[in-house]
């Protein structure tokens, strides 16, 4: 009998062994999936605006179109974008810059958005989480650390359509613009340095 009890406990701890190796595998290969496998998809890209002692660059990747309609669909009006793909956007500036009539010192940033129709809102936060979205598909910005936060228009073009969400930075007269392009959209945000 008491054989038996040592035997049966024995094959419970290789049952347990067994599933604890089968989880960590699961967990490993949807980690590596979420932080490598949809890279894939979704490229990364750095896009540097860099003048005199200026240097403004921007981190993101650029998921495609691939025939589905994005704005107001895949990209919902009225909610947070985390901005692209994968991780949250990052703008990294070496100098103070001043958009709207709001100040953005220098340091490095997550970009988030909130599409609409007519204009998008445009958020510099100082929390750039591992992540752009949870498991549920909501962004993870935390509105508590908003730094900038401004409305700008939205343009459509009929003809043109980006294949590729596509971030800019571009000098425009004695401004800088901060462009994003997707499908039939863009959105031009200006700024200058301070």
């Amino acid at each position: 009998m008491v054989l038996r009890t040592a035997k049966h406990h024995n094959m419970k701890q290789k049952v347990l062994w067994i599933v604890a190796g089968i989880l960590l595998l699961a967990i490993g290969s949807l980690a590596y999936f979420f932080l490598y496998g949809t890279k894939s998809y979704s490229p990364e890209a750095t896009v540097v605006y860099e003048q005199g002692g200026t240097r403004v660059s921007v981190f993101y990747n650029r998921p495609y179109k691939k025939g589905r309609q994005i704005f107001g669909s895949l990209v919902p009006f009225g909610k947070v974008w985390r901005t692209g793909a994968n991780e949250p956007t990052q703008l990294e500036t070496n100098v103070p810059l001043k958009f709207q009539d709001q100040a953005l010192p220098a340091g490095r940033y997550s970009v988030w958005t909130i599409p609409g129709e007519q204009s998008w809102t445009v958020i510099l936060n100082s929390e750039i989480p591992r992540w752009g979205i949870n498991f549920t598909g909501e962004a993870t910005r935390n509105p508590q650390t908003d730094v900038v936060k401004v409305e700008v228009p939205v343009m459509h073009h009929e003809k043109e359509v980006v294949e590729q969400f596509t971030i800019l930075l571009e000098k425009s007269g004695e401004e800088m613009q901060l462009t994003f392009l997707w499908d039939q959209t863009l959105v031009a945000v200006p700024f200058t340095a301070q």
